[in-house]
C-alpha cells in the first residue's frame, strides 16, 4: 500500500478546492440564470394581465353595442321581407 503523506494529502486538498470554487462559480451562473428567468416569467405575466384586461375592454363594448342593437331592433317596426 502507498504510504500516505502531507505532500500527497495536501496536493489532494488542492485539486479539492479548486474543484469547489469551480462549483461555486458554476452555481453563481445558476442563480443569475435563475434570476433571468424570474424576471422573464414575470415580465410574461404582467403581459398576460394587461392582455386579459384589454379583453375585458372590448368584451364589455360589444355587450353594449349588442344591446343598443336589440333595443333598436325592437324599436324599428317589424315589415316583413320584401325581395325586390
Amino acid at each position: 500500500m502507498a504510504e500516505v503523506t502531507s505532500e500527497l494529502l495536501y496536493e489532494v486538498l488542492k485539486n479539492i478546492q479548486s474543484r469547489l470554487d469551480g462549483v461555486q462559480h458554476g452555481i453563481r451562473e445558476v442563480k443569475q440564470e435563475l434570476i433571468s428567468i424570474r424576471g422573464h416569467m414575470l415580465s410574461m405575466q404582467n403581459d398576460v394581465h394587461n392582455i386579459y384586461s384589454k379583453l375585458d375592454r372590448h368584451d364589455e363594448s360589444l355587450e353594449r353595442i349588442e344591446r343598443r342593437l336589440e333595443l333598436r331592433e325592437l324599436a324599428e317596426p317589424q315589415r316583413p321581407y320584401e325581395p325586390k
